[in-house]
């Protein structure tokens, strides 16, 4: 089991305002372990990042809403989430991990606690591919909720299940622009998938962010520009965008977030795409009032 750095504890100050209601759709909290311990069975142990530093850090570049997405280090035990989406009065919504154990009764609870949706993990460094038995099956139970599930794909996944993502009957969002590199260039077959994917299936989401997991060099990340650019051109309606807070899980060199929020500015330039993928398309997919 490795262990995880910490974030930079320097955000440096955006360059530009957020818009009124900005939201940052994906973030975390851990712990603090001595009050929501961490799952057995992980696969990492990040420093406690609880729901104050997550505070901070939105005050700090300017967000006004977000999105807490249970990580796999907490496995089912979705308590620390809840208990943040709660603090923040209206301001967060959540992503839960749920299992085969879940019933009615346990979802309602959630989505009365802000959970919107669930996350499934196919990263093979996080334990690979779940049971897809339960997959369908938790997918089965939150249709009716107008709830949406969250993937967590390597790029070759985009290639391997063509025929999942066709049958996903709920709305789906793609973490971190389907985590393919950088150095393969546009025209890689998963990145490529991808934004057919993006085109043709209106159920289809992504988030644009992630960019340090993309990259093949060193922050700013500038080689990861292009991904984003093109897959907000092709569904300007269905893209999301999270600072990723506070970034488990990298090998690489760990983002500034105050840096990742300029990054955003410079992959998305115009106001009104911006608009859309900070404030109008969160607001629609996570039920912000």
């Amino acid at each position: 089991m490795k262990s995880c750095l910490p974030p930079d504890p320097n955000p440096t100050k955006p360059q530009h305002a957020m818009p009124a209601l900005a939201c940052d759709a994906h973030c975390h909290v851990f712990g603090p372990a001595e009050r929501f311990p961490y799952a057995d069975d992980r696969s990492y142990t990040p420093p406690d990042a609880p729901f104050e530093h997550l505070v901070a850090l939105h005050d700090f570049l300017g967000f006004q809403r977000g999105v807490i997405v249970q990580a796999s280090c907490h496995g089912t035990d979705n308590t620390a989430m809840i208990d943040a989406i709660g603090r923040g009065n209206g301001r967060y919504r959540g992503i839960a991990i749920v299992d085969d154990h879940i019933d009615g009764n346990g979802l309602d609870a959630l989505h009365e606690g802000g959970v919107r949706g669930v996350r499934f993990n196919f990263v093979k460094h996080l334990g690979g591919a779940p049971d897809m038995g339960v997959f369908n099956r938790v997918l089965e139970r939150i249709e009716t909720m107008g709830w949406h599930v969250v993937l967590h794909l390597d790029a070759t996944d985009i290639v391997e299940l063509q025929d999942v993502l066709k049958s996903i009957c709920v709305p789906f969002v793609i973490d971190h622009m389907g985590r393919v590199r950088a150095q393969d260039g546009l025209e890689q077959e998963p990145f490529r998938l991808l934004v057919q994917l993006m085109r043709d299936n209106p159920l289809a989401w992504v988030k644009v962010c992630g960019a340090e997991r993309v990259s093949a060099g060193k922050r700013p990340f500038e080689d990861a520009i292009p991904y984003a650019q093109t897959l907000i051109e092709t569904a300007p309606d269905r893209v999301l965008w999270g600072t990723d807070f506070p970034h488990p899980n990298i090998s690489k060199d760990m983002p500034n977030d105050g840096g990742l929020v300029d990054l955003m500015f410079r992959f998305c330039p115009n106001e009104g795409l911006r608009q859309k993928l900070l404030v109008d398309n969160p607001a629609r997919l996570y039920d912000f009032g």
